[in-house]
């Protein structure tokens, strides 16, 4: 038996405990199982796991967690495909990582949760550059390519670190030897030592078995607690126009401009990857897509109600919880506050000015992003459609000319 065959009939063999018995352990969360499963879904892609696993695996999800939500939400990403309801959260297993974000402070905890995210990517790529549990055959970088990928990364997460908390980063990787790399790890940030976020080592479940899609899965998930943060930002920056406060709008609005810019940089990262490697395991993400993404048309919805063309496309219709958000009588954003609050006058013209040039740099950033996300795009996939059944780079061409707060005079 090979080892691949002995760790799936490991895997088996736990999925038949759990079915068998008539009631999970109180002692187990099925952190065991979910590891188990997980290492089999890293070795086989989940694309690529076997019927009577899955069929075991429902059994599990629906009889035995119903007092059990992370291994719920564990299971519901390994089935999707299994189940037809295959789409970019499950793919990215956001309904898992989102549980361990910490409610009281979501903002900070999804930005710190976007850190942690590329620091697991840096492990990973040390790991495999200096003798990982890795199979052969996996399609990984060159030593060059590592060291490009691991700059990029590095100084994503000493800016989301700061302070002397980054300090004990290296500042040039070219001056350490390869032997030397791991390191590295030791002076990264971890995930808290607490039972919930235990279940972060499982939270990566690639469809196919090339070495890249690991850190294009957690640089997409990084984006997506990057959007959350930025959708929580612009909220708060309408209940500060409400209040009649532009001037404490404006702080939250910068706050999100320089997030948008973080985003930006996690593009870097993904051009270190091969298009060749990109379309052999996008071949298996087919109904997954970045287009999908709630949390940025969310914060898209906040900035102010898109255009009723932009509603009825693919980009909302593939949100439809967001679009009816957008659609609602009550909903607000920034712009309604805006110009509310503007027609009210009695407030001083330099916070407006503050706040006028704070929504500026947003936009800007955001057209940034696009921009970027357009070129690689290009790259990446050439003339070939996008995962969401979207037009891929024309549909990305054909909205750079989208803005955020269109109805606003300094945004035309």
């Amino acid at each position: 038996m090979t080892p691949q065959d002995q760790r799936y009939a490991s895997a088996l063999r736990a999925a038949r405990r759990w079915v068998a018995a008539d009631r999970v352990p109180v002692e187990s969360d099925g952190l065991a199982l979910a590891r188990s499963v997980n290492d089999h879904v890293r070795r086989t892609g989940k694309h690529f796991l076997p019927e009577d696993m899955l069929i075991r695996l429902r059994e599990i999800r629906d009889r035995n967690t119903a007092d059990l939500p992370l291994l719920r939400a564990f299971l519901d990403c390994v089935l999707d495909k299994h189940e037809n309801r295959f789409w970019n959260r499950t793919y990215l297993s956001l309904p898992l990582l989102e549980q361990l974000l910490d409610g009281r402070n979501s903002v900070r905890s999804a930005e710190r949760m976007a850190t942690l995210l590329m620091a697991d990517v840096i492990r990973f790529e040390v790991g495999a550059a200096t003798g990982s549990r890795e199979g052969p055959g996996r399609g990984r970088p060159d030593a060059a390519t590592v060291r490009t990928r691991l700059r990029h990364a590095l100084r994503f997460v000493a800016a989301g670190l700061g302070g002397s908390e980054a300090g004990d980063l290296p500042s040039r990787l070219d001056e350490i030897p390869v032997s030397r790399l791991r390191e590295l790890a030791d002076h990264l940030p971890g995930p808290p030592a607490t039972e919930g976020w235990a279940w972060f080592g499982v939270t990566v479940q690639p469809v196919y078995v090339l070495h890249d899609e690991y850190f294009f899965i957690r640089i997409l998930q990084a984006h997506e607690m990057l959007f959350t943060a930025m959708a929580n930002r612009v909220g708060s920056a309408v209940s500060a126009l409400r209040a009649g406060c532009p001037g404490e709008s404006a702080e939250r609005i910068e706050e999100a401009a320089a997030i948008f810019e973080r985003a930006a940089g996690l593009f870097r990262t993904v051009a270190t990857m091969r298009a060749e490697h990109f379309s052999a395991f996008r071949h298996y993400t087919q109904g997954a897509s970045a287009i999908q993404s709630e949390q940025y048309k969310r914060f898209e919805s906040l900035c102010g109600v898109p255009p009723a063309p932009r509603l009825h496309s693919t980009a909302f219709t593939s949100v439809p919880a967001v679009r009816a958000q957008a659609r609602a009588a009550g909903h607000d954003t920034v712009t309604r506050a805006y110009l509310d609050l503007r027609r009210g006058g009695g407030t001083d013209r330099t916070e407006w000015d503050r706040l006028d040039t704070a929504l500026g740099r947003l936009e800007s950033r955001h057209q940034r992003w696009k921009s970027a996300h357009r070129g690689l795009a290009a790259r990446m996939l050439g003339d070939a459609h996008g995962s969401g059944y979207t037009d891929g780079v024309p549909y990305l061409t054909g909205v750079l000319e989208n803005r955020l707060f269109w109805q606003l005079p300094a945004s035309r």
